[in-house]
């Protein structure tokens, strides 16, 4: 972007007029800021105890049985039908068999922190109670969490009546460009961890590193690598890389005076606490911290934030309300808080509110220039380290997400309105992170190209894409590629990557991409900014992607970045390996620790790149090369 710094260097001060009051001295470079922070929801002033890193909390017979021979799968279900009698029968001893089984397996060497009762017990008992643990569902646990059955074959999806209507043909004609671009900054897995302890173990052998409570095994009194003032490869975001980073991108994106036209947070706002050291305390106050942090650092423009598998306590669960009663409303409290909060900073209008209180703080925004953004909660629509996704799984829709969203896309469709979809887990990729079933990609099918304008996620930390196809990506050229999804570059660094942030040109008619710039900085240099207080981070211009991807594409100037230009790029980088190369390099945020991609690895990127859907993805793709982590 002309007129704008390619870098910026971040004053080495914290920048104490952004809070009037901390519970430690916010100059000094030997420890994190400590604010005093007021939640404006509740009116309550969070202990300095929450995130003080000194106080962390610290929280047979069927497997030996001849019958079921070397049918691991089978010894696994009938275990499962025990556990869901006792669940029934006598619900406050699950957690003590949870954790029984757990050690008596050596499952894990934190069984009573992870499956006792202020942990995951109370949720697996849960889970046992409903589940079919001798059918499908019990075959996906298996599966899923203790890799002893073969993962069940994804059940198509019943699509009859599932649509008020069939797909226009012809498609309505495309809206014109209006030649006007706005700025729209995404950010992504921010992972805030107040707790980061300046000079802890940053190179630690198990757990969170950079908090007062990790260690090398091989040097466990004395550090052997100090946790830097601004973060480090193996550990979450502390506060000042979290107010580096805000501080950063307005100058760099030329929005000082202006703001942004809005921004998309794509999940994930906490760090990634053990169950044990988790608490709505925590959860709450790092919401209440970030999102004024947005309002007061990043402009006025609106925020539109999605929740993340870490954003629940504990985190990865959502419960769908068809459990009924209390239980179907066990995270009301996330929502009414989250959502709340979105009130206050004006971000949301009162429809919106109303039904994402309601509906796992999932909601419809129409914007007045008519994009409509539609947030999904993907903790209950895909994500597999849900365990009440595993309730009724044969069922692709138990939660309501999948019906939310195809009606929303069919009111969008009929007013003539184009959409944005932003959540956090990843539909496809290398089909890791996503439940193999259901696919949403029937409904991305119907509604594309003409309504679903683009697709944002974050999770993986990486830089992605993924392109969808219709018919489910039975044939993948430029004739079938309908819509693209962006997933968004983390400014956490964990695990071994840079600081990251993106900021889409974007035509304010069409409300499709035309340009990329991604920034980035470097975190192998942040140990050297220690003990100073003149120089901070530098956040630098990575790449424009337009020029690094499109060199050889016959593409004009003012052309978008959709799905039938990067499935071009596909085709590039399948005669041309170098641009595989810089994808790579980029996909880890140029970090000097992402490795080479090389052979297979470059085939099961372009192929990665055109899965939109996990199904396809684990079909078509080579395995194991879905990370640069």
């Amino acid at each position: 972007m002309t007129g704008q710094p390619s870098a910026y260097t971040v004053p080495g001060a914290f920048p104490t007029s952004l809070y009037s009051e901390y519970y430690n001295d916010p100059t000094a470079t030997s420890a994190q800021p400590q604010p005093v922070i007021s939640d404006p929801v509740t009116h309550e002033v969070f202990p300095y105890s929450l995130t003080n890193p000194n106080t962390i909390p610290q929280v047979k017979s069927i497997s030996e049985n001849s019958i079921f021979g070397t049918n691991q799968c089978a010894r696994c279900q009938a275990s499962l039908e025990v556990a869901k009698f006792l669940a029934l029968s006598a619900p406050d001893q699950g957690s003590n068999f949870a954790v029984a089984l757990c050690e008596y397996f050596d499952h894990s060497s934190t069984c009573e922190a992870t499956y006792g009762p202020l942990a995951l017990g109370p949720v697996l008992t849960q889970v046992m109670s409903y589940a079919d643990v001798g059918g499908y569902d019990g075959q996906l646990l298996c599966a899923q969490f203790l890799g002893l059955c073969s993962a069940p074959p994804t059940l198509p999806l019943n699509l009859t009546g599932w649509f008020a209507k069939p797909k226009p043909n012809p498609l309505p004609p495309p809206k014109k460009p209006s030649g006007e671009r706005l700025k729209v900054l995404h950010l992504s897995d921010l992972h805030i961890d107040p707790r980061y302890a300046n000079g802890a173990e940053a190179n630690c052998t198990s757990g969170l590193c950079c908090r007062a409570n990790g260690y090398n095994s091989q040097s466990p009194q004395t550090p052997l690598l100090p946790a830097p003032r601004f973060g480090y490869f193996l550990c979450d975001s502390p506060y000042s890389l979290i107010t580096a980073t805000l501080e950063a991108i307005p100058p760099l994106a030329g929005t000082e005076t202006t703001g942004f036209n809005f921004t998309l947070v794509t999940g994930d706002l906490l760090a990634h606490d053990p169950e044990n050291q988790q608490s709505r305390a925590l959860n709450e106050y790092s919401e209440v911290v970030l999102f004024d942090l947005f309002k007061r650092m990043l402009g006025p423009g609106p925020v539109y934030v999605t929740l993340g598998n870490h954003d629940s306590c504990l985190p990865d669960l959502a419960s769908p309300n068809s459990l009924g009663g209390e239980l179907g409303q066990q995270f009301g409290w996330l929502y009414d808080h989250v959502t709340a909060l979105w009130k206050y900073e004006g971000w949301l209008p009162a429809a919106s509110v109303e039904f994402s209180r309601a509906h796992y703080a999932a909601y419809m925004v129409k914007r007045a220039d008519g994009l409509r953004v539609i947030s999904l909660n993907t903790n209950l629509l895909i994500h597999r380290s849900n365990y009440f996704n595993y309730i009724n799984a044969s069922e692709p829709d138990t939660s309501g997400m999948m019906r939310f969203l195809t009606d929303e896309l069919q009111d969008a469709e009929d007013a003539g309105d184009r959409v944005w979809i932003i959540g956090h887990v990843i539909s496809g990729w290398d089909g890791s992170n996503p439940l193999l079933n259901p696919t949403n990609l029937c409904i991305v099918d119907r509604f594309s190209p003409h309504v679903i304008a683009n697709i944002f996620w974050g999770h993986t930390h990486e830089d992605q894409v993924s392109i969808y196809y219709t018919n489910n990506g039975t044939v993948m050229d430029v004739e079938t590629a309908q819509t693209l999804s962006w997933t968004g570059p983390s400014v956490t660094p964990l695990t071994n990557l840079n600081a990251g942030f993106r900021v889409y040109e974007v035509d304010s008619a069409t409300f499709e991409v035309l340009d990329a710039h991604t920034y980035k900085s470097a975190v192998d240099t942040f140990s050297s900014l220690d003990s100073q207080i003149e120089y901070g981070p530098t956040f630098e211009y990575e790449y424009n992607t337009r020029e690094t991807y499109g060199g050889n594409i016959p593409w004009g100037a003012s052309d978008p970045l959709n799905a039938t230009w990067w499935q071009l790029v596909t085709e590039q980088m399948e005669v041309n390996s170098t641009l595989v190369d810089t994808f790579n390099t980029y996909q880890g945020k140029s970090s000097i620790l992402t490795p080479a991609c090389t052979g297979e690895c470059a085939t099961a990127k372009i192929c990665y790149m055109r899965s939109g859907s996990a199904s396809i993805a684990q079909q078509n793709c080579p395995h194991g090369y879905g990370s640069v982590q």
